[in-house]
């Protein structure tokens, strides 16, 4: 029979689990879907034309954007969190808004993060800042505001990263499956090619240092660019 210590740590952990299924979900209401982060302008500009070429894109961001970027600032950003360091956490985010080489790209960030913290607010997940100094920026991206609800959910660090890179290559699968003819079954191919390199990616992130960050992403940075003056499109970015 399991003690009641070891039943109260599996309640936490499954607790824990649903709190990251909610937060990388697509129903999750904060308008993720509105957002292609350059890749319908690489449809257009037929970079990305086929399944072949869609991973081969993927695989160059998760590589030199979000390894680099998003997934260590995330990690870091869950630690300043779990310290109660306000100066760390808008010291990143505000490094996390530097690197946004675009104006769309800017306006996912702000906006999403906007929308979270919104919901955040709904749930009843956000801190009142009428009783205690705000831990986080006003304005805070959607980068820190994820790192505040996964831990606010008691989601592991690493746990954390896999949620937002599995949430990230999703939402590039649904820009695919409806600017590209791409059937959901092959984007079942691309997951099943990627999966691994999602594991190397978290791996990889949980290992740079401070002055090896940084996205290396010039395609994407010129397409995002490309696509504000595009003619005809689906997505805000």
């Amino acid at each position: 029979m399991p003690t009641e210590r070891a039943a109260l740590d599996s309640q936490r952990d499954d607790l824990a689990l649903l709190g990251l299924m909610q937060l990388v979900s697509p129903a999750l209401p904060i308008g993720a879907f509105a957002f292609s982060q350059g890749l319908e302008s690489a449809f257009e500009l037929d970079w990305v034309r086929d399944e072949a070429s869609l991973t081969e894109w993927l695989s160059g961001v998760l590589e030199d954007g979000l390894t680099r970027c998003e997934l260590p600032v995330l990690a870091r950003l869950h630690q300043a969190i779990g310290q109660g360091d306000s100066d760390t956490i808008a010291q990143w985010d505000e490094w996390l808004a530097a690197t946004r080489e675009t104006a769309e790209l800017a306006a996912e960030d702000s906006r999403l993060g906007a929308s979270l913290k919104r919901l955040l607010n709904s749930l009843d997940l956000m801190p009142s800042e009428d009783l205690l100094p705000p831990l986080l920026p006003t304005h805070a991206g959607y980068v820190t505001l994820f790192a505040y609800a996964a831990h606010t959910r008691g989601v592991p660090v690493r746990q954390t990263l896999l949620g937002f890179a599995w949430s990230w290559l999703e939402n590039q699968l649904a820009v695919a499956c409806k600017a590209l003819p791409l059937g959901h079954t092959a984007a079942q191919r691309v997951i099943e090619q990627l999966r691994a390199e999602l594991v190397a990616a978290i791996d990889q992130a949980l290992t740079l240092d401070d002055t090896e960050l940084g996205p290396i992403l010039p395609g994407l940075a010129m397409a995002s660019a490309l696509h504000e003056t595009q003619y005809s499109r689906l997505f805000r970015s």
